[in-house]
């Protein structure tokens, strides 16, 4: 069963641009992991802080390779200072 995220990230005052740049370093290789089946970065056009991450994967294993990757660590480990809030939602595609 495929898995569907979206996870929206609001930049701190001033930190869009490095928030940009973080989160745009993750789409490349990203895509090319196993079990990516779609992986993309937004940002607001009319609120500029606001970013979302769309994801689907495989499976959860192909999930669990992502959270494992070198870059996913990258980032892990630098978003936080940039980073007002961070939620994620999972979901559900309609038939």
């Amino acid at each position: 069963m495929t898995i569907t995220k979206s996870v929206t990230f609001i930049a701190k005052e001033g930190c869009e641009a490095k928030m940009k740049e973080l989160l745009s370093a993750m789409v490349v290789p990203s895509k090319a992991e196993d079990g990516c089946l779609f992986y993309e970065i937004f940002q607001y056009e009319k609120e500029p802080r606001r970013f979302m991450a769309v994801e689907t994967w495989a499976d959860e294993a192909a999930l669990d390779g992502h959270k494992a990757s070198e870059h996913y660590a990258v980032y892990k480990s630098s978003y936080e200072p940039y980073c007002d809030d961070k939620y994620t939602d999972e979901l559900e595609v309609l038939k």
